[in-house]
């Protein structure tokens, strides 16, 4: 009886130290619902793309061919500095001829935009498309030309005065301004894009001709009251890749509150 006793009591031991290890592996590995509930929780990560877009603006370059007293080209371009901040920016030069009820002139010169864009579109998946706010800042040199001009006639009973051909050029002219822009750009074939832009411009400082006015600045437009002007462009843009980082694709704002159990009747 007491090697049956010693036999029933080791493997007794036996079977606690199997039950042991046993639990502890139950409580260690996590079940399939347990990996799977995990999985719901977490949140998808995405890879997004940072770099150079670099294009041209269609408006000034196919008005150069419809309008014989107009030439121009815009060269646009952004880079990409946070998920919604971009460094921006224009430089181009322009010819334009005005003819008003008494004065002919031709305004040509250069002139170069930096700032910035704020991206307010909230993509998802992979696109990359820009509804955008921003500003810049606006530099232009340029030359005029007063073709001819007529005398202001207050009184026209005898007639009109006669136009005068002048010729008398201008040069070493300048200005500067601000510019509010909103637009929007979209990807529509890989790393290619189009957009466009509406711009409000206000003038800082500029120098003006003797006995003569800035009417038109290349890069600020036509100017209403010498100190406003407004300004669009319409662009196609190649992206540039340089690298990528991970980030969250979606964050959750709100845990989502247990459910109440029903109470049985």
């Amino acid at each position: 009886m007491k090697h049956i006793s010693k036999f029933t009591f080791s493997i007794a031991l036996v079977l606690l130290s199997f039950l042991g290890n046993a639990q502890d592996k139950t409580s260690t590995n996590p079940s399939k619902d347990e990996l799977s509930e995990a999985k719901k929780d977490s949140i998808p990560l995405k890879k997004e793309r940072y770099g150079l877009r670099v294009g041209v603006d269609l408006f000034k370059l196919t008005r150069s061919f419809y309008e014989t007293d107009y030439s121009g080209l815009e060269l646009v371009g952004d880079y990409r500095l946070t998920r919604r901040h971009y460094f921006a920016g224009e430089i181009g030069n322009e010819n334009k001829t005005v003819s008003d009820d008494q004065v002919n002139f031709t305004s040509k010169g250069t002139y170069l935009k930096v700032g910035f864009d704020y991206n307010s579109f909230q993509n998802w998946g992979n696109m990359e498309n820009i509804i955008s706010v921003g500003l810049r800042y606006g530099v232009s040199s340029f030359s005029q030309t007063l073709n001819s001009y007529q005398i202001y006639n207050p009184n026209p009973y005898f007639g009109e005065s006669p136009v005068i051909i002048s010729g008398e050029n201008f040069d070493g002219l300048s200005a500067q301004w601000i510019e509010v822009v909103a637009g929007m750009k979209a990807e529509v074939f890989n790393n290619i894009f189009v957009g466009f832009s509406f711009r409000l411009n206000r003038m800082l400082s500029q120098k003006r001709p003797n006995n003569f006015d800035n009417l038109y600045i290349p890069g600020f437009n036509r100017t209403y009251n010498g100190d406003y002007g407004v300004g669009f462009n319409y662009t196609v843009s190649y992206f540039i890749p340089l690298y990528k980082t991970t980030v969250k694709a979606k964050e959750k704002n709100k845990k989502e509150k247990p459910k109440k159990e029903k109470k049985n009747n």
